[in-house]
């Protein structure tokens, strides 16, 4: 049997690419900028749609389109008059909800694509009430072995729901649930600077190890089913 190809799309860190290649798959990563980690030359700098690779034969997708005008997060700058609120080169207003479209077409031409197995990431936003993709299922670091909270849905086709390996359980602050990357009062910890939305973007390594095994092992099922 041939060896299953996974293409880790929109994606820097090549923490799920790298935990696919240390399971012995063929995983590529691919994103308009260069990867943090480039060795071993597993990385295509490419746009993601012009350059046709979706439509190569992959057996699995994984995507992680930017989130900026997806989530919903910041919904008051899709206002028109509050360009004076925000810093210089935040968009607002009719260009903020263009972007907003963009974004959303992105997604819906990465689901449109042909690949049987298929997985778009993404915090809570309007994915799912603005496109033809289905329910996501949620999942949490904690889920995975992380103390940390980040609720992220997983918009699947083929792939079965991941099952949590390994429960992280919370501190209680008045009654409510905390973990490591929060505050007391539920903010993420990371202070504003330059670099807080790579970290806050980085796939959680538990959360990345679980997509390798237990996506990967169903492809690996569904070549010996294939070849039986």
């Amino acid at each position: 049997m041939k060896t299953p190809r996974v293409l880790i799309a929109c994606e820097r860190s090549a923490r799920v690419r790298d935990a696919f290649l240390a399971r012995g798959f063929d995983a590529w990563s691919c994103d308009l900028a260069d990867t943090y980690n480039p060795t071993p030359n597993r990385h295509i700098k490419a746009e993601l749609l012009d350059s046709g690779l979706l439509y190569d034969r992959w057996d699995l997708v994984i995507a992680h389109p930017t989130c900026t005008y997806l989530t919903t997060a910041a919904e008051w700058c899709y206002r028109d008059d509050v360009a004076h609120k925000v810093k210089a080169g935040t968009l607002t207003g009719d260009a903020r909800r263009q972007a907003r479209n963009q974004a959303l077409a992105f997604v819906q031409a990465i689901w449109d694509s042909p690949c049987p197995n298929l997985v778009i990431e993404n915090p809570v936003g309007v994915i799912t009430k603005r496109t033809r993709l289905p329910k996501p299922q949620y999942v949490q670091p904690w889920m995975f072995g992380e103390d940390a909270s980040k609720k992220t849905g997983l918009w699947k086709r083929g792939v079965p729901d991941l099952v949590a390996t390994d429960e992280i359980a919370p501190r209680y602050v008045e009654g409510r649930p905390r973990w490591g990357n929060q505050t007391d009062s539920g903010q993420n910890k990371l202070s504003p600077g330059p670099q807080r939305w790579m970290l806050r973007s980085l796939t959680p390594q538990g959360l990345a190890d679980a997509m390798a095994a237990q996506w990967g092992d169903y492809l690996i099922a569904q070549q010996q089913e294939a070849a039986a």
